[in-house]
């Protein structure tokens, strides 16, 4: 038992010594390193050629599939079809708020009021070099599921740009509720 008990306290005691050893009391002596390549690694440079992978780029494509964080997929393409499908498949996840829509209405006039105008009439001040947009207060606009307008906005139609990379999921929501508003009816209350 006594064996033990020595064996025990030794191996203990090992680790201290070691530590002990390898510090060193002389400041003008290079010490001893366990596992150097831990502490002095070998960087590459985020554009620089790197020989320890397969197509020779430090800097890596995300995984087929990954998502980033707090963001949600969309798993719908550019296209008639495929507005159509959104506007079948795609529910606003946000509930009628007064704060959505004014933030609707900040994000509408930002993004959509220099083309579409103040009131969605088509009338926005770059109009008249442009094309014009379409009139969203029209049947051909009213009657479109929200679905189908979160599509357009993300994914752009005609002459308009997509802009999914520039207005994130909810805020896409909200213009749908601020240009649902623009549709209603004068003195309507929502």
């Amino acid at each position: 038992m006594r064996g033990a008990h020595v064996l025990n306290t030794a191996a203990a005691l090992l680790p201290i010594a070691l530590g002990l050893g390898c510090s060193g009391g002389d400041p003008t002596q290079t010490n001893l390193e366990f596992l150097p390549e831990m502490v002095d690694s070998v960087p590459f440079d985020a554009f620089s050629q790197n020989p320890n992978t397969r197509d020779g780029k430090t800097l890596m494509a995300p995984a087929r599939g990954a998502v980033a964080r707090g963001h949600t997929p969309l798993h719908f393409g550019p296209g008639p079809e495929e507005a159509a499908r959104a506007g079948r498949e795609l529910q606003s996840p946000l509930p009628a708020a007064p704060e959505h829509l004014k933030r609707g209405e900040v994000l509408y006039k930002r993004f959509c009021g220099a083309c579409h105008g103040a009131v969605g009439a088509g009338d926005g001040p770059v109009v008249p070099p442009f094309p014009v947009p379409p009139n969203l207060t029209l049947p051909h606009a009213v009657n479109m599921p929200d679905g189908q307008i979160f599509h357009v906005i993300s994914f752009g139609q005609g002459n308009m740009p997509p802009h999914k990379t520039q207005i994130a999921q909810a805020d896409r929501w909200a213009i749908v509720q601020f240009v649902r508003s623009l549709q209603q009816p004068k003195g309507a209350k929502q």
